[in-house]
């Protein structure tokens, strides 16, 4: 997936919801760094767009028939438009600011911050979130202190997705730390 793709699909959610402004929370907000070439496959991979018209949030599931899952659209592309709320997923405060956006033909694509989206799917803690996570870390698009930082501030749902995300992120570190360093201690 590249960002020609989510402009293709947000002319699409432009022409039926009149709105320009769109907000990508999931896997895909990665498209909105600054070196699109240097994102690793493992973080575009998917095929679903996780997103919301940011004006309006719930008015995106008005375009669910035409560009979701199963619709015309995907069989087309090979790629659709999963609306979501903002209020889904587990964010620390601040998220909203941290935001990034890509302005392009009229349309105002907004993407969620890496690290922000790194917490969030440390609590979904799905195999695929965390490759996603893992190729963040390799790549430099994820820290892991920013993301440790961002922490307490995260509003959880419930005490179990906390301490889950703070241990998968205590073994996240220590696989990065033995990926870092080769056999025999050195630098890599």
């Amino acid at each position: 997936m590249n960002r020609a793709h989510l402009f293709t699909l947000f002319e699409q959610a432009h022409a039926l919801t009149g709105h320009r402004d769109f907000v990508v929370i999931g896997s895909l907000s990665i498209l909105g760094t600054d070196d699109e070439d240097g994102v690793p496959a493992e973080m575009s991979m998917s095929i679903d767009i996780d997103c919301y018209t940011k004006s309006d949030p719930g008015r995106i599931n008005d375009v669910r028939a035409t560009l979701g899952e199963g619709s015309d659209f995907h069989r087309a592309h090979g790629y659709y438009l999963d609306p979501v709320s903002p209020s889904l997923p587990s964010l620390p405060d601040g998220w909203e600011v941290r935001m990034t956006f890509i302005e392009r033909d009229g349309l105002r694509v907004w993407f969620l911050d890496p690290d922000d989206a790194a917490i969030s799917k440390y609590a979904r803690s799905q195999a695929n979130d965390l490759r996603w996570i893992r190729a963040g870390l390799l790549s430099g698009h994820v820290s892991l202190p920013r993301v440790r930082a961002r922490l307490g501030t995260t509003l959880f749902l419930d005490e179990q997705e906390a301490a889950r995300v703070k241990e998968q992120i205590e073994r996240d570190s220590a696989w990065f730390e033995s990926v870092r360093r080769p056999r025999g201690g050195g630098l890599a």
